[in-house]
């Protein structure tokens, strides 16, 4: 309720301005607040294609009134995204402290990259269902963590020391469904994502996962998981939707310049398990292949010059699509979709 009168609120101001003939920037910009979001990534293989790390997304206003305006609806609707956020990591600390571990035999080692935004909705997850896990730190140059698997991406999640499960979003649906409905082992679940190879759009032989998005449940389970309309569907396709669109925004919005290239990657390297001649490369050669790779993303994409642009509709979108009479996309309570899409940010 909070975020949606601080939106209308915003959305009255901006909606003053934008009739004002001319408004005098002396006067007035020092009234509007720069806008930051704090983003962390990996800029090497992970879950899927993406990467982030610390920076500054700030919207200077300049010119007529219009376009403060415009900057006031804009800084409304992200307002409203950082609001919603917000009240889901509250949400989710207070049913972590709560809730008691799930009374399973599962003993989890998650083996990932701190940074790494695929890790980190993973890690959303387990701490969201009270799901007790051990964290294996990689090294992102060597990788020697992982030299057992043929799978050579981050996260992959361990189940009592055999079973190994790859892809955060498989992760995700294979333990939701296990804990959703005990009837099958989470061996028999796994064969319900096949593996398959597949071609990306530069045309290389990649690995992807069939029904990922899918929690495998049966009806009457799907009927308690998903009591809303369309509530399944919606969750499936937020869930998709971060992985092909959102996580693609990130580098060329972290990555814009050489300088902001070289920030973010020395919050990288202090974050990540590097060695001092790994950090030093990684620093530095990771900077300028990330500078690089970013614009070729941009052009991949279709993005619009001001990269920023992109960003800030995607979270329109996401505050659209939940609407003002719910707290969560999935209702009264966070689905997949809410914790993919928030904790992909974090």
């Amino acid at each position: 309720m909070m975020a949606a009168a601080c939106a209308r609120t915003l959305s009255k101001v901006a909606r003053l301005v934008l009739d004002t003939p001319t408004c005098r920037l002396t006067n007035t910009a020092a009234l509007v607040p720069r806008i930051s979001m704090r983003c962390q990534g990996r800029a090497y293989g992970t879950g899927g294609a993406g990467f982030r790390s610390r920076t500054l997304l700030a919207a200077p206003v300049r010119g007529s009134g219009r376009v403060l305006g415009c900057a006031f609806l804009l800084g409304g609707g992200f307002g409203l995204y950082q609001t919603v956020k917000l009240t889901l990591q509250r949400h989710l600390a207070e049913e972590k402290s709560n809730a008691p571990e799930l009374g399973t035999d599962l003993k989890l080692t998650l083996y990932q990259y701190k940074t790494c935004p695929f890790c980190s909705k993973v890690r959303a997850f387990l701490d969201c269902h009270g799901l007790p896990y051990e964290i294996v730190e990689v090294n992102p140059v060597m990788r020697q963590e992982i030299k057992w698997s043929t799978y050579r991406k981050v996260p992959i999640l361990m189940v009592n020391g055999t079973l190994q499960l790859n892809d955060s979003s498989v992760i995700i649906s294979v333990l939701k469904t296990y804990l959703v409905s005990r009837e099958k082992t989470i061996s028999e679940i796994l064969t319900c994502y096949p593996e398959m190879k597949a071609k990306n759009d530069s045309g290389k032989d990649v690995i992807e996962f069939g029904n990922k998005y899918w929690v495998m449940v049966q009806d009457t389970d799907a009927d308690r998981l998903y009591p809303g309309k369309d509530t399944r569907k919606e969750e499936i396709k937020w869930r998709k939707w971060a992985d092909e669109w959102l996580v693609h925004l990130i580098s060329p919005n972290v990555y814009r310049t050489p300088t902001e290239a070289l920030a973010s990657f020395d919050y990288i390297v202090r974050e990540g398990k590097f060695g001092t001649f790994e950090g030093f490369f990684a620093k530095y050669f990771g900077a300028a292949a990330m500078w690089i790779i970013s614009k070729r993303l941009k052009n991949r994409h279709h993005l619009q010059d001001d990269v920023r642009q992109d960003l800030y509709k995607a979270v329109n979108d996401w505050v659209s699509a939940i609407g003002k009479n719910k707290k969560f996309m999935g209702g009264d309570q966070p689905n997949l979709a809410d914790l993919v899409c928030v904790f992909l940010e974090v």
